[in-house]
């Protein structure tokens, strides 16, 4: 798989994470990875290109569960896997058995996060998304977003990481807390893509959090997102990859309606299946 800044969007599955998903915490407790491989196949059904994967919940070993989830998910199926952990140690017990070339999922412009996350990224030659976040907090001001992004990028290429590598999170906030929130983020994209050329990535739903009609919200944002540089959305598939597919064939990103057409037939073929 492929994350390019000229090619098709790139959709990050969100669905292995524990947060709001009791059933996931619960066979996970007791390393059961039986419900995270069924979200996994539901997730690359509808159209998920790479799995961010994280066992993050209150009393969890991640250290030692994150790398058995790996393995588990990676028996199941094939498919590229972003690594999502606040945890170093679980990042790299992840990488030691993640099969590939992996996404970690994340560092930021913190000195220590910067000195933890990017050495094991080298070793073992992963990709890594930056939060545009430091020891002062999320800024509201796109330019310092920028320089933060800016400052990961750099100190990634001088420990031997290629530009490639790095994929920028510009921080996606909700709407209803900020109502310059969504305006911060976009204009960060646009200064990260214009300057930087780098791939960006953003949770495609951070900015509807306790407002109506989030679906029709979230494409919105997407939308303009996309056509600012926004290459690489974590999201869930089910949700958004009609609207990433129809996105990709007006901006050109479909020779001859080739993805779009064909992701519309495996939906109606799923359909008759589930009948």
């Amino acid at each position: 798989m492929v994350i390019d800044t000229e090619g098709p969007v790139v959709i990050i599955g969100e669905s292995i994470n524990p947060t709001r998903r009791k059933k996931l915490v619960e066979t996970l407790s007791r390393n059961d990875f039986s419900f995270a491989i069924d979200l996994a196949r539901a997730q690359i059904e509808t159209g998920a290109d790479v799995l961010d994967v994280n066992v993050g919940f209150p009393g969890v070993d991640d250290e030692s569960l994150m790398p058995l989830t790996v393995q588990a998910i990676q028996e199941a199926v094939d498919i590229p896997l972003c690594l999502d952990s606040p945890n170093p140690k679980a990042i790299e017990a992840a990488l030691k058995v993640a099969e590939g070339k992996a996404l970690i999922n994340s560092v930021n412009g913190e000195e220590r996060s910067l000195e933890a996350i990017l050495p094991i990224a080298r070793e073992y030659k992963a990709a890594v998304i930056g939060l545009v976040m430091d020891e002062s907090g999320i800024t509201q001001d796109p330019e310092k977003r920028f320089s933060i992004a800016e400052r990961i990028l750099n100190r990634a290429i001088q420990g031997g990481i290629p530009q490639e590598d790095v994929i920028i999170d510009p921080l996606a906030m909700a709407v209803s807390a900020d109502p310059n929130a969504c305006l911060v983020t976009l204009e960060t994209i646009k200064l990260v893509h214009d300057r930087l050329g780098l791939n960006i990535t953003q949770g495609a739903s951070n900015i509807s959090f306790g407002l109506p009609n989030r679906v029709e919200l979230n494409n919105a944002h997407m939308a303009i997102s996309i056509w600012n540089g926004l290459t690489c959305p974590i999201a869930n598939p089910a949700k958004i990859t009609a609207f990433v597919r129809a996105i990709d064939l007006i901006r050109g990103r479909d020779d001859f309606a080739m993805r779009f057409t064909d992701f519309f037939h495996q939906m109606e073929a799923l359909k008759d299946t589930e009948k």
